[in-house]
């Protein structure tokens, strides 16, 4: 089929009601590139957002990309001989697009590098270098790199998918001997050494760094010299992305453990979905590795920079003058919890809600340490999908258990790349005596529950959390989310139904207040959107609001069309993937929806039904993915304090406000940004007014919680 013909095929599909999920993430990636891309963001977070965009893309072509690819060959084995299929014609898209956003990231990078030198800041390649940083280069490599090197040499009979690990980067190694070549790899060993090495400079006042793969550029004689006979030798970076999915083995003499560690093994052998390499690698030599991969007509084979794994980017060291890095943030202390002696003293008073990384994450910490020697408190339980490398969480655990308490901790082994992380800790906490449940098999556990049972006046009562984010010391400083604590009786026994459907799934718990994936959330929403229908259709104010990361359910985008069409205003702020088309006339003109990529990574779910005025807000760890609405157990609570409806209103109004870092999400996918407007006053006016009206909603929400504690601790002062 002629390229023509393709690019009408997949016009068509996106003229549809459905944007296709994977151009919509590349959008959403792109929106990670225009924060490398922005000037007013310092140089050296511009730097690290590169290294973010790369990462993502990583991703993406693990999980997305492999995913369509076995799509491709599936509907290829059932139509031998016939035209493309959409699959087919969407990994093509995704490919030519991706192949764009490497050039764009790619001139990106080399203006960040002038920019850098700008600031006295310089990356020196392997050939410019002075013959005193050349010998500092052999001394460190002698000491530091060499013995942690140990070449693949490529021969006819070696199966190279057994050596090459995904999304670590080598230097492929051509050894020229007359008509002779000699291929060997070398693995950069960046997760034993930093990545990126500061040399010493040759003038005052400057900075000097070096790739690490330029160091064993620099070196590679004396890695090969004396075991091959060559006349020149040079060295191209390379990297593999193979498919992140896996079967866990099913055998019934293993424990779920074994059989996890079994099915990840397959990762590590996985066929690659992408092969980027460097642009002025010989074309034999990229042959030959693409022989060796096994590389199919579909899979991706990237001729780009000359280095690779650019998420190292993300740990670009702290070098420059503070103006070029981000002001650190103070998290905010919360009166609410600060006035009173003890956690529970502060949830018995009142609902607590707060507002990650604006607000500290240790009282989430200073919660489970409490509970793991406070003599009253009987039983933990909690559920881990991503936790902290050293996890203050998973110590007080243990503590709980050392200190005689019940403590049940469901383990999602399935946390996607973090499985081999919760196969450990789930060995550890076993070993500390904690009751570890695996969940259910066909459900992924997703919700972010903790509930600690005490006993007061002779009666049991429970304390909750019910969150949006993981329990994660490290994420919570650069993911905003949502915790709510409460001790409300009706929230916390469904909250404890929860754990006895995950302990016993034959058990179908009744949820009046929680909506829970999979038992009730899609009907519940369903209801709710239906309740916003017949009020338009009755001449009633009708509106939704809602923040989530991605919206790829087709029923949910149906639902939200018909809602549209009956005059149902909806305001989205959707982070991702959004496969929903607004401002369609006669389909979706009421609906707006705008995307925010700023310093933070923008993580919570938050759903607002005006319903006739009397308000429903929920917050909650769902997106409206059939994942997380049918595949999954994801839980959203209400919001009963009307204190507190009210602050997530004002906080979610401020980001319908941004027009500073808001994208508008439309069918163009251009992710044009919303525009600050002014009044256009003359002369010095004009501009003040101008600066007045950028609302960068980052800022302003951290403004806003500064003052609400303000309020919180001048009442409580007047109070005492």
């Amino acid at each position: 089929m002629t390229r023509k013909n393709e690019k009408t095929d997949v016009d068509s599909i996106l003229n549809g009601q459905q944007m296709h999920k994977e151009i919509s993430w590349l959008a959403f990636n792109e929106r990670v590139l225009q924060e490398a891309q922005d000037k007013d963001v310092p140089l050296i977070e511009r730097i690290r957002f590169l290294g973010i965009y790369s990462n993502n893309q990583d991703e993406f072509f693990k999980v997305r990309v492999a995913d369509l690819k076995r799509q491709v060959l599936i509907d290829q084995s059932s139509a031998a001989g016939a035209d493309p299929s959409q699959a087919a014609i969407i990994l093509k898209r995704v490919q030519d697009r991706s192949a764009e956003l490497t050039k764009e990231f790619s001139d990106t990078y080399d203006k960040l590098l002038r920019e850098l030198k700008k600031n006295h800041i310089t990356f020196r390649d392997h050939t410019d270098i002075s013959p005193t940083q050349r010998e500092w280069i052999k001394d460190f490599f002698r000491n530091r790199v060499k013995p942690l090197i140990s070449p693949i040499v490529l021969t006819e009979e070696m199966d190279l998918l057994s050596f090459l690990k995904d999304a670590y980067t080598y230097l492929a190694v051509e050894m020229f001997n007359g008509m002779d070549r000699q291929y060997a790899l070398v693995e950069i060993p960046a997760d034993k050494i930093p990545r990126i090495q500061e040399i010493p400079s040759e003038s005052k006042g400057t900075r000097t760094l070096m790739w690490l793969d330029n160091i064993i550029r620099v070196c590679l004689d004396d890695i090969f010299r004396g075991f091959f006979n060559y006349q020149s030798i040079e060295a191209f970076a390379i990297k593999i992305n193979r498919d992140a999915e896996y079967i866990p083995s099913q055998e019934l003499n293993r424990s779920v453990l074994e059989n996890m560690s079994e099915g990840l093994k397959q990762r590590l052998t996985a066929i690659p979905t992408r092969l980027a390499c460097d642009e002025k690698m010989p074309d034999p030599m990229l042959a030959t590795f693409v022989k060796k991969l096994k590389m199919s007509g579909f899979d991706s084979v990237t001729r780009g920079h000359r280095y690779h794994n650019f998420k190292d980017l993300m740990d670009f060291p702290s070098i420059g003058t503070p103006s070029m890095e981000y002001e650190p943030m103070v998290p905010l202390q919360c009166n609410d919890f600060d006035r009173f002696n003890t956690m529970f003293d502060a949830i018995r008073e009142n609902d607590i809600l707060l507002y990650y990384p604006y607000y500290t994450f240790s009282y989430l910490t200073e919660f489970l340490r409490q509970s793991s020697y406070d003599p009253s408190v009987v039983a933990i339980k909690i559920n881990i999908y991503r936790v902290a490398r050293n996890s203050m969480v998973i110590k007080s655990l243990i503590d709980a258990a050392n200190n005689g308490k019940q403590v049940t901790v469901v383990v999602e082994l399935k946390a996607r790349f973090d499985e081999s992380n919760n196969i450990e800790w789930a060995k550890l906490l076993t070993e500390a005596g904690v009751k570890v449940l695996f969940g259910i098999h066909s459900l992924k556990i997703h919700s972010k529950l903790c509930i600690v049972t005490r006993k007061e006046n002779g009666r049991l009562t429970r304390y909750c959390h019910i969150g949006t984010g993981n329990f994660n010391e490290k994420s919570a400083r650069i993911y905003t989310d949502f915790a709510l604590f409460t001790r409300n009786g009706e929230l916390a026994r469904e909250v404890d139904d929860v754990f006895d459907f995950i302990e016993a799934p034959y058990i179908k718990p009744n949820f009046r207040h929680l909506m829970v994936s999979p038992i009730n959330a899609r009907s519940r929403l369903y209801e709710l959107i239906d309740s916003e229908i017949a009020n338009a259709e009755k001449g009633l104010a009708a509106k939704i609001t809602v923040k989530i990361n991605n919206l790829v359910d087709e029923g949910m985008s149906q639902r939200l069309y018909k809602a549209s069409q009956a005059g149902v205003r909806i305001e989205m702020i959707i982070r991702g993937m959004c496969t929903l088309l607004p401002g369609v006339p006669g389909l979706s003109e009421n609906i707006k929806i705008i995307s925010i990529v700023d310093r933070f990574l923008e993580h919570p779910r938050v759903m607002i039904f005006h319903n006739n005025g009397d308000e429903k807000i929920f917050i909650s760890s769902a997106d409206w993915m059939t994942r997380n609405l049918d595949h999954r157990i994801e839980v959203a609570t209400p919001i009963l304090s009307e204190v507190l409806k009210e602050r997530i209103k004002n906080i979610i109004r401020i980001q319908l406000s941004d027009n500073v870092k808001a994208r508008i999400i439309d069918q163009t996918q251009k992710n044009e940004y919303v525009k600050h407007r002014h009044k256009g006053r003359k002369d010095k006016d004009k501009e003040k007014e101008k600066d007045e009206t950028r609302i960068r909603s980052q800022v302003e929400i951290r403004k806003y919680l500064a003052s609400v504690e303000e309020m919180r601790e001048k009442a409580y002062t007047e109070h005492q």
